[in-house]
């Protein structure tokens, strides 16, 4: 949760030097070459042709979509917007998972989910004086894409060892992104400062390859809800970042509403147990 909460902080440290697609894709092509590096040392074997579609979805979510969208809405978004209406995240993706699985959470499951959207639609309507911006459909975009990569991911994390998802997943993309590296550097214009160093750095070491190495074997080792669970913690965190490393000046209402968002992520966890 550390390494995921410092993830938009680190983005907009990232923008300071990059332009926001070359931004994502060499930090993808970065994590790609790092989880290349750790299958090739580990002698990992190719997985099974069943196992590529699932790939390919949490490839497009968390690889690329996520953070594609949500790297352009911090153009115009606070860190501190964005995490109250990313907080959303275990929600969607519990919800995904039981459409996936065929499961029927109870109908306090179901009272907390739409609770805790309406909490944030709230607050988002609030902060955009009253309408969604061009921001905060990136962000509902972003919600979507990772929720549907974080579900495959957690069903490929019982059937191989959870790191080794998200490190096929960052190959698959490799000669996409490292395409696209080579197009959106001569495009967009490169300003080298140390913050742009440092943020490019974390993204792609600390949050892609690192944050959900950890996050797939943990998931693989103490199971979907209870890593879920561990997530409430990342918008909170990520408010604290945003504060700490970037000075921004927090509304009330965000605090507010991650506390609220957190409450009815709690009682969803409560009830699918």
């Amino acid at each position: 949760m550390i390494s995921f909460s410092l993830t938009f902080p680190s983005t907009v440290w990232g923008l300071e030097s990059f332009g926001p697609w070359s931004l994502v894709a060499v930090r993808s092509t970065l994590a790609a070459l790092i989880a290349g590096a750790f299958l090739l040392a580990g002698r990992v074997p190719l997985p099974e042709r069943r196992h590529w579609a699932g790939l390919a979805v949490v490839a497009c979510g968390v690889v690329i979509g996520f953070p594609l969208l949500t790297t352009l809405a911090l153009q115009t978004s606070t860190t501190s917007h964005a995490a109250v209406v990313v907080g959303l995240l275990p929600l969607t993706t519990a919800t995904l998972a039981a459409l996936r699985t065929g499961r029927r959470p109870s109908r306090t499951f179901w009272i907390a989910a739409v609770s805790g959207a309406v909490v944030v639609l709230g607050f988002t309507l609030k902060e955009s004086g009253g309408s969604f911006s061009t921001g905060d459909l990136y962000l509902f975009g972003a919600l979507l894409v990772c929720a549907a990569g974080y579900t495959e991911g957690g069903r490929l994390a019982a059937l191989m060892p959870g790191w080794q998802v998200i490190g096929w997943a960052l190959v698959l993309c490799l000669p996409l992104m490292a395409v696209a590296s080579a197009v959106t550097l001569s495009i967009e214009p490169v300003r080298l400062t140390a913050h742009g160093v440092i943020g490019l750095v974390w993204v792609a070491a600390g949050s892609t390859f690192f944050g959900l190495y950890v996050w797939y074997r943990g998931m693989a080792a103490i199971g979907i809800p209870k890593a879920s669970q561990l997530q409430l913690a990342q918008p909170l965190l990520t408010l604290f970042w945003s504060v700490f490393l970037l000075g921004e000046t927090l509304p009330l209402a965000a605090p507010v509403a991650a506390v609220a968002v957190l409450v009815c992520i709690a009682v969803t966890q409560r009830a699918k147990s």
